[in-house]
């Protein structure tokens, strides 16, 4: 996100947060979870002050969560009731209709199932915890961070990373073998093919210049 955040200065409940997506890489949760176990009790509270969870308010003043999603889940999991945000935009005086008319054109929905199709806006989740497991989207997480891809700001761009490699590694693999999967993905990342992602980093076919 390149919006400049204003912080919320006091705690609001993650059960009061509204998802703008309908999935999440359960792994990555976990291992958002196994992070904040380890600095829960060294330093919790500074680590939840620098990471505070970038909403937009929506109609009836209601925070809805444009990034950080995995990580409000993982905290959530592990019974952290509240967390900081920052107001990115207060849109609640508009219409619900020309609400997510707006955060779509924004590109801060991703409304797509796990298996990659897109639903109607009254299927995103309610809660945090209402998002269901899309597993090819820790296998994007894991390409990146074995160097497949750089991180990038173009937002969901690790969903469409999860999507690209949707249609060229079998679920069965992913569930099955992951560090194969993500062996297969990770030489799928650098095809130029996959060129046109955000944070690409593969070698480029015109080997003349």
């Amino acid at each position: 996100m390149t919006e400049d955040l204003a912080p919320t200065l006091h705690p609001v409940e993650i059960g009061t947060l509204r998802p703008t997506q309908m999935t999440v890489g359960l792994r990555e949760v976990d291992r958002k979870r196994a992070e904040w176990r380890k600095r829960a009790e060294r330093d919790g509270p500074d680590f939840l002050g620098s990471h505070m969870i970038p909403v937009v308010l929506g109609p009836k003043s209601v925070p809805y969560v444009i990034d950080h999603h995995h990580l409000a889940r993982a905290l959530h999991e592990e019974g952290v009731s509240h967390v900081l945000v920052s107001v990115v935009a207060d849109l609640h005086f508009l219409k619900k209709a020309v609400f997510w008319t707006f955060m779509d054109n924004r590109n801060w929905l991703h409304p797509f199932d796990a298996e990659g199709i897109r639903q109607s806006y009254d299927k995103l989740p309610k809660r945090i915890s209402g998002m269901k497991d899309d597993p090819y989207r820790s296998l994007a997480g894991e390409v990146r961070r074995s160097g497949g891809y750089a991180k990038d700001n173009t937002p969901y761009s690790e969903f469409l990373w999860a999507d690209f490699l949707r249609r060229r590694i079998s679920i069965r693999l992913v569930t099955n073998n992951f560090e194969r999967a993500v062996d297969k993905a990770l030489a799928a990342a650098g095809q130029h093919e996959a060129s046109y992602l955000a944070g690409w980093c593969g070698r480029s076919d015109d080997t003349n210049r």
